[in-house]
């Protein structure tokens, strides 16, 4: 089973409802970028990679078809046996750009799985569960708005909930805090994101004005080091998200002992292979992580939920997929759902998904025959 083709795609993914709100952005839609990968033998694997937007992190959707151009052509005629060999040919065409080469290497899992006849999931361990905990994500809003929403989704079935703050008066993230744990409690765990806009003054701040409230802290300051300072001085626990850009910074912040936990993308990490590294390193820690991605359609959800079927249940945060933000499906018949605050792991052999044909228009650009 060889590589005879590869075709780029390009979709928007407008957000539902508006604008997604963070610290450092405000997205109205999402520029998602898809690779097919067809094989001699007439079979087809899915990948994709979607930043949210090119400040969230050194990723945007250009700089993701820039990597494959260089990438792609080294690739025709390779064969789809070793994921490891793949991924070494990928390095020799281009440094770094993990989450382009993400896009390949989800491809490559899907055709191998459809070769062998077995879901992703099998191919990254084995699943330890037919469904995994999804958690919602509460964009930046006023206090009360959030609240609210937040009890809707406890009682739609979310196990946990991640109150995005930051980028406004540290009043309005204090309030907004307290009027989600008077909303919930204990119905659900959560986590409070500051997507790397506090200082060090400000989080050690909300520590303090939130002492009573259980949640964890993710991310809320911009660097490793300053979020290193952190340790000793908050109550919280402190989980790191976008300062793990690969697998050395993950193993760097487990040997430092200064992140509790962990809101990993399988796209910025280089992709589901490689996820499979930094799960691994923190059971041996023991510590919790989710199984995520920035944004995307459901390729990338699917990724996510086979991945996050692997992880020990009591470690997994859950998965956070897009499903909530955006509208349809690549794959009618196979669509990744959220049903109660759970998605179902797909079984089907490979990725479990097969994109309608013809519904993302004619390739941005193919290499090989």
């Amino acid at each position: 089973m060889r590589i005879d083709r590869i075709n780029v795609y390009t979709i928007q993914l407008p957000v539902k409802g508006g604008t997604y709100r963070m610290a450092s952005d405000d997205v109205g839609a999402l520029d998602s970028t898809l690779v097919q990968v067809v094989t001699n033998d007439g079979l087809t694997g899915w990948g994709e990679t979607c930043p949210i937007g090119p400040v969230y992190q050194p990723h945007h959707a250009l700089g993701a078809r820039a990597a494959i151009a260089e990438i792609a052509p080294g690739l025709i005629g390779s064969e789809i046996a070793s994921i490891r060999l793949l991924a070494k040919r990928m390095d020799e065409r281009l440094n770094g750009h993990g989450y382009a080469k993400a896009a390949f290497d989800i491809a490559f899992l899907d055709l191998l799985g459809q070769r062998l006849g077995v879901p992703v999931s099998t191919l990254l361990g084995g699943a330890l569960a037919d469904r995994v905990p999804a958690y919602y994500s509460l964009i930046v809003g006023p206090p009360e708005e959030t609240a609210r929403i937040a009890a809707d989704k406890v009682k739609a079935g979310y196990p946990r909930l991640q109150v995005k703050i930051s980028g406004r008066n540290l009043e309005e993230d204090v309030a907004t805090v307290h009027k989600v744990w008077e909303a919930v409690g204990y119905k659900a765990r959560i986590a409070v994101d500051g997507n790397r806009g506090l200082t060090i003054a400000a989080a050690i701040l909300l520590d303090r004005l939130c002492q009573a409230i259980p949640f964890v802290f993710e991310q809320p300051c911009n660097t490793i080091d300053e979020v290193a300072t952190l340790k000793g001085r908050v109550t919280h626990p402190i989980y790191l998200d976008e300062n793990t850009e690969d697998q050395n910074a993950v193993l760097r912040a487990i040997s430092l002992g200064i992140a509790d936990g962990f809101g990993f993308k399988v796209t910025r990490l280089g992709g589901l292979t490689k996820m499979t590294t930094v799960r691994d390193l923190c059971a041996i820690r023991s510590l919790p992580h989710s199984c995520d991605d920035a944004w995307g359609g459901d390729i990338i959800a699917a990724a996510c939920v086979h991945l996050a079927s692997t992880v020990e249940p009591r470690r997994l945060e859950g998965a956070w997929i897009a499903q909530e933000y955006i509208e349809g499906h690549f794959d009618a018949k196979n669509p990744i759902l959220i049903e109660n605050g759970h998605i179902a792991v797909p079984q089907l052999p490979g990725i479990g998904i097969k994109p309608e044909p013809g519904m993302f228009g004619e390739p941005v650009a193919t290499y090989g025959s």
